[in-house]
């Protein structure tokens, strides 16, 4: 596997601080965004390595790991356990200087296919990923497919409506390889969803507030509203007080793997005051407070 140099692919140096990874990162990475090269495959290319590099020397673990083993941070804890074998055995067995050095030698030649040492190779469990999706609400109003680049490759995974906030899934085998036939690690997708600018999700529920005409709310009438599944019509019953709310059965967000199942959307008025009235019109108001004491 040839050397890829995270400092380089950031413009930066191997002493940049945590705050010239970020400031590099979000300069290449506008720069780069596929938007502005929609078909451009070395835009594309080179985004996805921004995106690597960041994600490596932008975590101290993972940066520590880089610095120390290259390519092969990944495997770091193979070759601490690999460190720490020896060292337990050596308090039972004695070895020259020569022996011990090609007995650890024949570790990495294992890990890399050498030809020494084939017949005790040991398995190690590739290591775990984890990764972050940032969506809206309505993106898991209703299941969909989405790809995902990791590690370079396209990893197409469904996504199921009314999956929830915060909530994590687990893509098994598409973690860090195994090494020497180990299985695959497993790749763990956090969801990030943020609420829609008007309506606010709690579970499988929904919650809209409506602007309502003092007109409309004193002699009733219809409104037509917007919803994540469209425009609704709804009668509004007379004399409607600020602060009512309404229930629309089934109209909610649909409950995680259960096909069909949807929460209620919650509706509140809020009834807006006519504001810049002109004299005539307050007197009016003024004639129709007195007729109603």
């Amino acid at each position: 596997m040839s050397y890829i140099d995270y400092y380089k692919i950031l413009e930066i140096s191997n002493t940049a601080s945590s705050a010239d990874i970020k400031k590099a990162y979000r300069k290449l990475a506008r720069k780069y965004h596929p938007d502005l090269h929609p078909n451009d495959k070395k835009a594309k290319s080179k985004f996805q390595q921004i995106n690597e590099a960041n994600d490596v020397l932008s975590n101290k673990e993972k940066r520590a790991k880089y610095d120390k083993y290259g390519n092969n941070w990944q495997h770091s804890e193979n070759f601490e356990k690999a460190k720490s074998q020896q060292s337990n055995n050596s308090q039972y067995r004695k070895y020259s200087n020569s022996q011990a050095e090609s007995n650890f030698s024949d570790f990495f030649e294992s890990m890399y296919g050498g030809s020494a040492g084939r017949s005790r190779q040991a398995k190690y469990r590739g290591e775990d990923y984890n990764a972050e999706i940032h969506l809206n609400l309505i993106d898991v109003f209703k299941t969909h497919q989405k790809t995902l680049t990791v590690n370079g490759k396209n990893i197409r995974i469904t996504i199921p409506a009314g999956i929830e906030n915060g909530q994590t899934i687990k893509i098994s085998g598409h973690g860090g390889m195994g090494v020497n036939g180990g299985p695959n690690g497993d790749l763990y997708i956090k969801f990030s969803i943020a609420d829609d600018l008007k309506i606010k999700r709690l579970g499988d529920n929904l919650y809209l507030t409506i602007d309502l005409d003092m007109f409309i709310a004193v002699l009733g009438g219809e409104i037509t509203i917007d919803t994540l599944t469209g425009k609704v019509k709804l009668k509004v019953a007379p004399e409607t007080q600020n602060g009512a709310k309404i229930k629309l059965k089934g109209k909610g967000f649909p409950v995680y793997k259960n096909e069909g199942s949807f929460g209620d959307l919650f509706i509140t008025y809020f009834i807006k005051i006519p504001t810049n009235i002109t004299e005539n019109q307050k007197t009016l108001f003024s004639e129709l407070s007195h007729a109603m004491i």
